[in-house]
């Protein structure tokens, strides 16, 4: 590896970590509180955690680009500041091999945003928008939480190779579970998200990678279900 090579996640690293800062100073808006970078520290050493593939800094920062794309082309979200802090957080607290990890995200949430000078209404916002990525289904009129849910879905409507990367890092993650469980498991999932009247809620997000997702869906529950038995 190069030297160019070495820096290139440490760059990467300090982006964020100055998105980070960006964000929650904003979202204090003038208000006094503690240094933002410890906090910002503490999140990216959490994705960076070895059990993750596909849940890593990289799915971390294309959430935030998405995010931001959304406000760009439509301005979608109520509190994008909000919006951004529940990115960092929805996925802080990962197992694959449990079921409550978004929950736990929620919870350290409202610990360390209290903590960090956030109002009692901001810091329950955030942890709403966490936990509404369990199902991914905002009610209507929620900008908050369809900007969220739109850019946390937004890799199922990439092109073939990255998807196709995609399923491939979820599928290390889940290493641990047989081929024949998983693909159950994972054609569940699927038909979940397939059954959704809409994937995407904003306007942009509709026009824009609503087909594409359900194209690639629908392929990927095809594959999954007509795959014989795994071997023994």
């Amino acid at each position: 590896m190069t030297a160019t090579e070495e820096a290139a996640p440490r760059d990467q690293d300090q982006d964020l970590l100055r998105r980070w800062n960006a964000t929650l100073l904003a979202a204090r808006a003038g208000r006094e509180g503690p240094d933002p970078a410890p906090y910002g520290r503490n999140l990216l050493a959490r994705w960076a955690e070895p059990q993750r593939r596909y849940h890593t800094t990289a799915h971390l920062r294309a959430v935030l680009d998405r995010i931001d794309e959304l406000a760009d082309q439509g301005g979608e979200g109520g509190e994008l500041e909000l919006v951004r802090l529940a990115a960092w957080f929805h996925d802080a607290v990962y197992r694959p091999d449990r079921s409550e990890n978004e929950e736990r995200s929620a919870a350290l949430a409202e610990r360390a945003l209290h903590e960090a000078g956030l109002t009692a209404h901001e810091v329950a916002e955030v942890a709403r928008l966490v936990r509404l990525t369990v199902t991914h289904d905002p009610d209507p009129g929620d900008l908050n939480g369809e900007t969220l849910c739109d850019a946390d879905l937004a890799i199922l409507a990439s092109g073939p190779d990255t998807y196709r990367g995609y399923t491939d890092a979820v599928r290390e993650e889940y290493g641990f579970v047989p081929d024949d469980a998983f693909r159950g498991g994972r054609a569940a999932v699927l038909r979940q998200l397939l059954s959704l009247p809409r994937l995407f809620r904003t306007p942009y997000g509709a026009a824009v990678w609503e087909a594409k997702a359900r194209e690639n869906l629908e392929k990927e529950l095809t594959e999954l279900t007509s795959a014989g038995p795994a071997p023994v």
